[in-house]
């Protein structure tokens, strides 16, 4: 991407960073936050810095694991039940079969 085709060509790499941040902020842009996350490490490589990269990787992992740990709320994860199943469905995971049928409804 050209910044000059795009009229970015002045600003600064700090400033297009916070004004990225907080417009996706205001839009509830979580997609946004996700993709960065995923970019994080290979930018860290790409600078150079190796190690940085790979704790980079251990710490979006950490800030992910913390964020679905912590949603314990019964009615929240039924309404991700079927994020769930699609998931996955999609990656070929079939249900254990256990005979057991409650759903804790």
């Amino acid at each position: 991407m050209d910044d000059n085709v795009n009229g970015f060509a002045n600003t600064s790499t700090e400033d297009l960073r916070e004004r990225a941040v907080e417009l996706a902020r205001q839009r509830w842009d979580v997609r946004f936050f996700w993709k960065l996350l995923g970019l994080i490490p290979a930018a860290e490589a790409v600078a150079g810095n190796t190690d940085a990269s790979e704790a980079s990787v251990a710490q979006a992992s950490g800030l992910l694991y913390e964020a679905l740990s912590s949603e314990q709320d019964p009615k929240v994860q039924e309404a991700l039940r079927p994020v769930y199943i699609q998931y996955l469905v999609e990656h070929d995971a079939a249900p254990e079969i256990t005979g057991e049928t409650d759903r804790g409804d």
